[in-house]
């Protein structure tokens, strides 16, 4: 069996290019040097004049988060696959011989631009890419939030109330390993879905509710290109309708509509909207115990069809990156998100640069 040579490895390259590589599409349409300084920034690396291994490069680093995100993968299994494949190391920049960053080297990187607050300048960083490109906010801005699952915590009634009062439980006060597995920002909430017709052709009287743990993540894009444009991390029992007055409006926006579901109908939130110069158009709520007037019915609908295309960017972060919250506590919960917004606003942005590509 002969060794395999240069010209093997790239006949391999090429082949995988003809798949559609979409990590080459990536290198292609993105220029990832854009985040340099903002990395460089929140890193604060030495400048090596008191010895060491250098570290890593912060835009490779940064690549592999990105990888991370699109994959859903551990840190042990990001190491494991920049080994294996071909795809992720030309992505990288890696050649066969060239040093891997260990699951450890991932995880520290990941953490110091976690507690740096970093990955709010990264999103901003990309978006001020995107309106260069063209895409400015346009047509007015859509609202809307969605459950995101972190792992249980199993916490006595009287550990509950401590921590919903923001306060430590006495007993893990001095046990730090105790403290460092349980997350004390994620919260119960119970989610509401549709019932389903019954084998007998009946509905049931009310709809389910299911209990859930974990966080939450509001966006606001536009509805335009539906890029995400404003973005924001709470746990998972916070209101929606509250958040709206939280900088989640993007004042830039070429069109003031404003379109999102009943939970954000409030006489606070037409306020705020008004005297900040944004049209709502948001749902409004059925009359209690009485029925919804059919022009309101017809407005809701209308609503509706604009108003459903964030679901589209929802489902699009559950199908393709398996959002899930596997960290503890909500700061590294935003990072995880925002992460997920970023990979979500770069893959839009391929769509839509192959779109005019073919026009």
């Amino acid at each position: 069996m002969k060794q395999p040579g240069f010209f093997d490895v790239e006949e391999r390259l090429a082949r995988l290019s003809g798949l559609g590589d979409q990590l080459e599409a990536f290198s292609r349409t993105v220029d990832f040097e854009m985040f340099r300084p903002d990395l460089e920034l929140a890193l604060a690396y030495s400048d090596g004049s008191k010895g060491g291994r250098p570290p890593f490069d912060p835009v490779l680093m940064f690549k592999i988060l990105v990888i991370q995100t699109l994959n859903t993968l551990s840190d042990e299994r990001t190491e494991y696959l920049i080994n294996d494949r071909l795809s992720f190391m030309r992505f990288l920049g890696l050649g066969l011989s060239d040093r891997v960053p260990d699951a450890k080297t991932v995880w520290l990187f990941r953490e110091r631009l976690t507690q740096a607050g970093a990955i709010e300048r990264l999103f901003d960083r990309f978006d001020a890419t995107l309106r260069n490109a063209g895409y400015l906010p346009m047509s007015g801005q859509i609202l809307d939030a969605t459950l995101v699952a972190a792992p249980k915590q199993r916490n006595t009634n009287a550990e509950k109330a401590d921590l919903r009062a923001g306060r430590i439980p006495e007993d893990w006060q001095d046990k730090s390993a105790k403290l460092s597995h349980k997350d004390r920002h994620a919260r119960w909430t119970l989610k509401f879905t549709k019932a389903k017709r019954q084998d007998d052709g009946s509905m049931p009287a009310t709809d389910l509710a299911i209990p859930f743990f974990g966080y939450k993540s509001h966006v606001s894009i536009d509805r335009k290109f539906r890029f995400i444009r404003k973005w924001k991390t709470t746990d998972a029992a916070a209101s929606d309708g509250a958040r709206l007055r939280e900088g989640l409006l993007d004042k830039t926006n070429t069109a003031s509509s404003v379109w999102a579901d009943t939970a954000y109908r409030s006489k606070a939130n037409e306020d705020f909207m008004d005297k900040e110069g944004f049209v709502s158009k948001v749902h409004r709520k059925e009359p209690h115990l009485k029925p919804m007037p059919r022009h309101i019915q017809k407005s809701n609908a209308g609503k509706s069809v604009i108003r459903s295309r964030v679901e589209h960017v929802f489902a699009d972060q559950k199908s393709q990156t398996g959002l899930f919250i596997r960290t503890v506590g909500i700061t590294r919960a935003t990072m995880r998100i925002g992460l997920a917004n970023i990979v979500y606003n770069m893959r839009r942005f391929l769509f839509l640069e192959r779109l005019n590509a073919s026009a």
